[in-house]
Order: C-alpha cells, then sequence, then structure tokens
C-alpha cells in the first residue's frame, strides 16, 4: 500500500495547486428564473477583527486564483462561522441568488442502494476528496451571478463555491461522470466521499490504483489525512461498513440514547431526523414514530403529550 501512495502521491498534495483547475466539461452555472430582480445586499457590520480575518480569506483566495475582482449588479454578503478548531470560515450567505435559481433535478445517490452494494467486500479504502468544490470551476459567463461584498470590495467566484442551491447536484454529476466505469463494481460514491470496497487484497490494490489514475488524470486532489486506505472495517455516512455487513455508529445511537425530552418543533425535527437516518434497523420505524412526524407537520404546531413521549422514549431505545 506504501507503494501505491508513493506512485500517486501528487494526487495527495499539501495544498490544493494555485491557479483554476481544468475545464471538465461539467462546470458549475447558474441559470436565474426569467423576470427576476437581481439582489443587492449590503455588507454585513464587521468588528475591526472580524474584518481582519475576512480580508485575510479573500487576500488568500485571490492569490489562489479562486476569486477575482467584480464589477457585478449583484451582490450578496458574507460572514464569518466558527469552526471547532477556534478559526473561522468565511461562508457567503447565498440566500438571495438561491431564491431567484432555476433548481436542477439531478439524482442524489439512494442510502441504502449504496449500502447494499457493500453486500460481500471485506477491505474498504475511503478517499475524502480536499475542498471538493473548489476543485470545479464556475462556467465562463456565469461568474458574475456569485458576486458577494464585504467592507471593502466586490468579489465573484471562479470556481464553485459552497452555498449554492445547485452545487452538491454538479458535483455528484462529475464524480458520477469520471467515476462511471467504477461505480456500481468497486465504488460508492456521495459528494466528495468515495468508497472503494473488494473482496480480496490483491483485487482491491488493482481498484485502488484504477481510482487514483482517474483522479490523477482529471487533476483531482484527495486529503490524506481523511483518507483511510485497505481496512476491514470503516465509518462511511454514518454507518460502520464491515465483512459482517453494515451497523450503525455507537456514537451517533449513544447521541440518540442520551437525547433529551424535546421542547420545542425544532428540536422533535431534529432527534426524528438523526433517529431516522438509523431506520432501516428499526422494525416498523414509521409506525413507531408517528406521534412524532405528527407533531412536526406545519399546521399542527407543538405539542406533547403521552404519545409523543413515549413515541420519544421507544425510539431512544428502539
Amino acid at each position: 500500500m506504501s507503494k501505491l501512495l508513493q506512485d500517486f502521491q501528487d494526487v495527495f498534495p499539501d495544498d490544493c495547486p494555485k491557479g483554476l483547475p481544468p475545464v471538465r466539461g461539467i462546470e458549475h452555472q447558474i441559470d436565474f428564473v426569467p423576470g427576476s430582480t437581481l439582489p443587492n445586499r449590503p455588507a454585513y457590520r464587521t468588528n475591526p477583527v472580524e474584518t481582519k480575518e475576512l480580508q485575510r480569506q479573500i487576500d488568500e483566495l485571490m492569490d489562489k486564483g479562486h476569486i477575482r475582482e467584480s464589477m457585478s449588479p449583484c451582490a450578496v454578503p458574507v460572514l464569518l462561522v466558527p469552526k471547532k478548531d477556534g478559526s473561522w470560515r468565511m461562508c457567503v450567505d447565498c440566500r438571495a441568488i438561491n431564491n431567484i435559481t432555476v433548481k436542477y433535478r439531478h439524482p442524489i445517490p439512494r442510502l441504502d442502494d449504496m449500502l447494499d452494494e457493500l453486500h460481500g467486500s471485506s477491505i474498504f479504502s475511503k478517499i475524502d476528496l480536499k475542498s471538493g468544490y473548489h476543485q470545479i470551476r464556475m462556467k465562463e459567463g456565469d461568474e458574475w451571478k456569485t458576486a458577494f461584498k464585504t467592507k471593502h470590495g466586490l468579489y465573484e467566484w471562479l470556481v464553485m463555491p459552497f452555498g449554492l442551491t445547485n452545487a452538491p447536484s454538479t458535483f455528484m454529476r462529475l464524480m458520477n461522470h469520471i467515476l462511471r466505469n467504477f461505480i456500481g463494481h468497486f465504488v460508492v460514491v456521495y459528494f466528495d466521499d468515495i468508497l472503494i470496497y473488494s473482496k480480496n487484497l490483491e483485487e482491491h490494490l488493482d481498484h485502488l490504483a484504477s481510482v487514483l489514475s482517474v483522479l490523477r488524470k482529471e487533476k483531482l486532489f484527495a486529503n490524506l489525512k481523511k483518507c483511510t486506505f485497505c481496512t476491514d472495517n470503516v465509518v462511511f455516512l454514518g454507518f460502520v461498513v464491515s465483512a459482517d455487513g453494515v451497523k450503525v455508529d455507537e456514537e451517533k445511537v449513544a447521541a440518540i440514547r442520551e437525547w433529551p425530552s424535546p421542547k420545542t418543533v425544532s428540536e422533535v425535527r431534529s432527534f426524528h431526523g438523526l433517529a431516522g437516518f438509523y431506520r432501516r434497523f428499526v422494525r416498523d420505524f414509521s409506525t413507531l414514530a408517528a406521534p412524532l412526524t405528527e407533531v412536526i407537520k406545519k399546521e399542527v404546531g407543538f405539542k406533547w403529550e403521552k404519545a409523543q413521549e413515549d413515541a420519544f422514549q421507544l425510539s431512544r431505545i428502539a
């Protein structure tokens, strides 16, 4: 395995190369609903520390060639969102643009179908692409539609930013296209997670080499620190996959079991979503959780009676 990684070390750089990714025939385009009013939102207020950090990240993106100064007639603001490590992530508030964007309906893979494909496999590798969205170009001529504003300037994206309504579909289109010869045979893809599965090590190394060759050809780069290679079990989309089959991730199960009784519709919705994620392991989940489902219907509003409490407790221990 170490020789394989050495042969493909160019696929795992510390940082993606500066400049634009290649034109691959699948770029991100934005089509506005005809007759829409273009948004021109003011920049959000920031304190001096936040302003300095925003400008630092702007300068970094300019240096990478991912953005440029703009004269676009539309603009949306940006904000800083705290990360777990204490640093900040600059996020574009794309809501106004998304509201006037034509929505495309490229299919997202069904979780059950992907997990079923892994049956009979005993060795796995998971490849995580590095800042995957930024490895896809904006369609030439559509860059102005991504314009965002800070206190000090107006900029537009040359690569696909996070937050755009059709960005996940564009990403899946690209992944499905470049890995089309492997998907359904020894690869499943869910956005920037690529899972390779095989029956034995020799076969697996061939499969890995095939996938890495495609990434090299397409100039797509992976994050070595987030990849897992040649293991007998791997966490994929919240499930533990192994030769024994698909099991739940115990950390998520613990979170379900320790969840306090909800006090709002939002809290019920959050619990229902997490518990429902593992519905394939819970017999008659829909019936069991029906009282909770009723609560999250918009026309019902929050209510918490014995039926809801019973359903909540049963869902936690199911």
